[in-house]
This record gives structure tokens, C-alpha cells and sequence, in this order.
């Protein structure tokens, strides 16, 4: 590597590149590499790989792991050590260097620094994070748009959306953001209990009301005092019993069963379907008027299936969130992974996904989450899942687009605003055959 001109071009990458002889001796290192280092290459030089580097790759040094195993390091996270003392996290890829007949003559490392790249990601994710809510989807934005004045509003509002959607979260929400904030956040299922129980769940007894009333009990109603009730799976309550919910809506009060006086309904209620209250309501089976008293403002969650570009968003929040929970440091996920998940339906929305990813995450150890950690349906052969059309894919395509036409082609305002580095934006708008519609003055 003493060539000036190999010299040049290995200190004009953004990656900072590392190579070291057979027996072990620093060969090469780029001016990335001492930037993210500390390090000079003039005294490093013809030195040790594992001498220098024992302090900064954590007390391993992968380069020459590589060199002693033969085994190729693909996207290995880890801590490089500054000179200064500070740190930062970087994903390291290591390879054997082999003359033309196949001989092992040293090995390589590139190190990318993602440290400004995760900064920006983190400052973007609190753009797309509504509490517990993450999309980037245009349509989810629309609802996290809106949610600051339903929050504020009293009125009642009906959260549509398949199974798994997130329903809930928006609820908690929205509750968050009410002037009803330090009050209690109450739900029920109302699909999930008979008549009888759901009556008593949501307004409560006075002791005597039947054989085993012992002592009074509040209800659901009542313990939502101050705060919001969350009816879940409304849809599903019978006739019955929404004559009395109508009731308790248009006259603000409830009778437990037993009282004989009305207990005031302080408590916004936010309710929730997976169901088409409006065919309902045509087919005769749910009450016109207490569609109208829940329908005041209506929200719908679209499915996950029409909102794909959420899909590794999803699986790093989750990621994330049980690493703090178990004190692990799981690095991700591989490409081939997210390809995988992109191209799966998930008829059980953003809650499958959820499952899958803690199922990958207790099959992975501490490695990245790779295709092998995924359930059987994720595992078609390779040939079959690129053929597929991938929604993940199209996707990402729409958004480089849409960001390069928003900032006139200007990459360096286009790769800020979606957090990754020019060089994975080049590259990414190369695969999707996007340079040619850049103006050439966008570098």
C-alpha cells in the first residue's frame, strides 16, 4: 500500500480502511481511520495490529481474529476507542487479502462511524414517534398531526383499525396529551365478557345487589374518574347493553347495580373497533344513535400492510426496547432479515411483527438478527424472495424520490433529512436507478 495513488484514494473514502501483512503488522491506514481513532498512521505503521488496537476495539482486535481464523467479519458492531478517551460506535467488516492463486497474504478492515448517522436518526425517530407509536407512514403522520387537538377536545372519540394496529397506544395517546393527563387511564375489553361481567366491569355494585356482592365495588366507570375509559372491541356489545352505555354517554351518570342513586360519569371515553360500525348499523345489529354519540371523531389506523416503510422502524423500536429491558446489545438486524419482514403480509399488523422480533431476539443472542432467526414462512429460498415484489423495496424508492424532489436533488440535505450517510444515499439511489433523474449539480 505505498502506492501514492492508492494513498489518495484510500483517504478520499468516507470509511476508514485498515489492512495489516501475514504476520499481523499494520500495512495501511487511511485518513478516516485516523479520525475516528486518534491515531496517527506514521506511528502506527509496520506496528502490531493487536498492540494497537487492544484498547480501542474493546481488547479484541477483529482485523487480526480474521487473519488468525480465515473467517470473514460482515457489519460487526462495536466501541472504538478514541486516543481522547471518548467512544463511538462503528460497525467494523473484516476480510482475508489473497494473492491470485488464493494464498492468505494479510487482511482488511473497514470501519464506518455511525455516530453523526445515529444522532440524526435519533433526532428523526422523535419526528416519528407519537408516546409509543412509531411510523413514518404519511397517513399515521396525518393522525399524529391531529392528535394535540383531540387530546384537547372532550369529545368522545372512535378509533377504527384491524387487530394489532396500535389502537390502544393511540388511546394512551391521546389521554397524555389531555388536560385529563394525571387522571387514570382505564380500559376493558368489552368483547372479552358476557353481558352480566361487563355490566358489573364497566358500572360497578353495591354490596347486595346479588348473592355475592359481600361489599361494594367500583366500576370501571367509576375508577375512570377524572381520567379517560378506554372501550375496547366496542363493536361487540350487545343490544342490551348499548342502551346503557347510550345512556350513561348523553346523560353523563351511571347507576351501579343496587344504588339507588346515580353516580356521576366524569371520564372521557375513547372507544375502539375492528369492525365497520356503519355496516352495523345497516345490518340492524349496532344502535344508529350510539354510532352517532362515539363517532364525533373518528381515527383509523391503517393496516401494516399498507404502510411497509414502517416495517424496519418498527423492528429497530423493538429491538431497542428489549435491549434496555434485558440489558442486552443486540445490534440490529441484517439486510436480508428486513427484506424478508418486507416482503411478509402480516395479516396480525404491527403486534406480529412484535412477536417475531422478540422471537428473533431470543434465537439471536448478541449477534445481529439475521434470516435464520426468523420463523419458517420469513425463509424462502433467496431466489424466490428476490422474484417477489417487495413492498419494502418500493417504499424506499417512493421516499428517496419524493426527499430528492423536495430538496431540488441536493444529496447532502437529502441524506441529513433521512439520517444516513451521502455514500448509503448514493448507493441506495444507484440500486434504484435514481441518479439519473438528480440534477448532476447535486453532490
Amino acid at each position: 500500500m505505498s502506492s501514492p495513488i492508492a494513498e489518495i484514494i484510500l483517504d478520499s473514502l468516507a470509511e476508514g480502511v485498515v489492512t495489516i501483512d501475514r504476520l499481523g503488522r499494520i500495512t495501511a491506514f487511511n485518513r478516516a481511520a485516523e479520525l475516528m481513532s486518534g491515531l496517527r498512521r506514521e506511528r502506527i505503521l509496520d506496528r502490531p495490529c493487536e498492540t494497537v488496537f487492544a484498547t480501542c476495539c474493546g481488547g479484541s482486535c477483529l482485523i487480526s481474529d480474521t487473519l488468525k481464523s480465515g473467517r470473514t467479519l460482515r457489519d460487526q458492531p462495536g466501541l472504538l476507542k478514541h486516543a481522547d478517551g471518548s467512544e463511538r460506535q462503528v460497525m467494523i467488516t473484516t476480510n482475508l487479502l489473497t494473492d491470485p492463486k488464493g494464498r492468505g497474504h494479510g487482511a482488511v478492515a473497514t470501519i464506518r462511524d455511525l455516530s453523526r448517522e445515529m444522532t440524526l436518526e435519533r433526532e428523526l425517530k422523535g419526528r416519528w414517534k407519537l408516546a409509543d407509536l412509531v411510523s413514518r407512514s404519511p397517513r399515521m403522520q396525518k393522525i399524529f398531526d391531529l392528535v394535540p387537538a383531540v387530546a384537547q377536545s372532550p369529545a368522545t372519540v372512535l378509533i377504527g383499525g384491524e387487530s394489532g394496529t396500535g389502537k390502544e397506544l393511540l388511546a394512551r395517546a391521546i389521554h397524555a396529551q389531555s388536560g385529563r393527563a394525571e387522571g387514570p387511564f382505564i380500559a376493558v375489553n368489552c368483547g372479552a365478557l358476557p353481558d352480566n361481567l361487563l355490566e358489573a366491569e364497566l358500572f360497578g355494585f353495591r354490596k347486595g345487589a346479588f348473592t355475592d356482592a359481600k361489599a361494594d365495588k367500583a366500576g370501571r366507570f367509576e375508577r375512570a374518574k377524572g381520567g379517560t375509559l378506554f372501550l375496547d372491541e366496542i363493536g361487540d356489545i350487545s343490544p342490551a347493553m348499548q342502551v346503557r352505555l347510550l345512556r350513561v354517554l348523553q346523560e353523563r351518570q351511571f347507576e351501579p347495580l343496587g344504588a339507588t342513586e346515580p353516580v356521576a360519569a366524569d371520564v372521557r371515553v375513547i372507544a375502539a373497533t375492528n369492525r365497520n360500525l356503519q355496516d352495523m348499523v345497516t345490518a340492524g345489529t349496532f344502535r344508529l344513535d350510539l354510532f352517532y354519540r362515539l363517532n364525533v371523531v373518528r381515527l383509523e389506523l391503517p393496516p401494516l400492510r399498507d404502510r411497509p416503510e414502517d416495517i424496519p422502524l418498527l423492528a429497530e423500536h423493538f429491538v431497542d426496547r428489549l435491549n434496555r429491558l434485558q440489558g442486552r446489545q443486540v445490534p440490529g438486524l441484517t439486510d436480508a432479515a428486513l427484506a424478508a419482514l418486507g416482503n411478509h403480509k402480516f395479516p396480525g399488523n404491527v403486534r406480529e411483527l412484535e412477536n417475531v422480533i422478540e422471537r428473533a431476539f431470543v434465537l439471536c443472542g448478541r449477534e445481529v438478527i439475521d434470516l435464520g432467526h426468523l420463523p419458517e414462512e420469513f425463509q424462502e429460498p433467496a431466489p424466490a424472495r428476490q422474484a417477489a415484489a417487495s413492498p419494502l423495496r418500493q417504499a424506499e424508492a417512493t421516499a428517496l424520490a419524493e426527499a430528492l424532489h423536495r430538496h431540488a436533488g441536493n444529496r447532502v440535505a437529502v441524506a441529513q433529512e433521512l439520517g444516513i450517510h451521502r455514500a448509503t444515499l448514493y448507493r441506495k439511489m444507484r440500486d434504484h436507478g435514481l441518479l439519473t433523474t438528480a440534477p448532476q449539480s447535486a453532490v
